[in-house]
């Protein structure tokens, strides 16, 4: 809440401008305003929150009409919503960290996360994106780069057996997870403000030949 986060985040906006132009950083002029003043509420950080300013940034480039921190339904805020014509976008950044009550079961957290992030997510955006920093590995279950019609009960019962480990009030229901849709990963890197999109089948084939998952 110091005067460090506003100027890590004004400095970010002109390394932005450069990159993407002065119209991009105009539109995005709301964005870090309003991040500085939930920062100053003791309600973001700025590891999360220059992600969620690069996210926007790369879909403004596109397009988007952009927020951050946007209500969908309580008590659902995501990280980064876009709109563009009669569309809609909605990313959730995934940094990897897992809080200390996880500390002995960090993969298994991880992955329950990233399949309830989708699974309530999802059903508010015409698109639904899961966003990570490039040293971070999302590892996502194989039902959820399917379409619905193709995913198995049993696909969909171990999907809600591991979100009831964590995930109670309230339980994630079969018809979430059937109905759930991740349509792409976006990989940051902060260090030069750009995003790589990729398909999640794309980017989960690269995990698992990388050898960092099996799952």
């Amino acid at each position: 809440m110091s005067n460090k986060f506003a100027e890590d985040i004004w400095a970010l906006m002109e390394v932005i401008g450069s990159r993407y132009g002065r119209g991009v950083k105009d539109v995005l002029l709301g964005v870090a305003e309003k991040l500085v003043d939930l920062n100053m509420r003791g309600i973001v950080k700025i590891n999360h929150s220059v992600m969620e300013v690069v996210c926007a940034a790369y879909l403004a480039s596109r397009g988007y009409e952009v927020d951050v921190e946007h209500p969908l339904g309580e008590p659902l805020v995501c990280d980064v919503y876009g709109k563009k014509g009669g569309g809609t976008v909605v990313v959730e950044i995934e940094t990897g960290f897992t809080p200390p009550e996880h500390a002995l079961d960090p993969l298994t957290y991880l992955r329950a996360r990233i399949v309830s992030k989708v699974a309530r997510y999802s059903a508010y955006a015409d698109k639904f994106a899961l966003a990570t920093p490039r040293y971070n590995v999302l590892e996502i279950h194989q039902a959820l780069v399917k379409p619905p019609s193709k995913r198995t009960k049993q696909e969909l019962e171990e999907m809600r057996a591991l979100c009831d480990l964590y995930y109670s009030r309230p339980p994630i229901t079969l018809e979430e997870l059937n109905n759930a849709r991740l349509h792409s990963v976006m990989v940051i890197e902060v260090d030069n403000v750009s995003v790589n999109e990729f398909d999640p089948i794309e980017y989960r084939e690269g995990v698992i030949r990388s050898g960092l998952s099996k799952w």
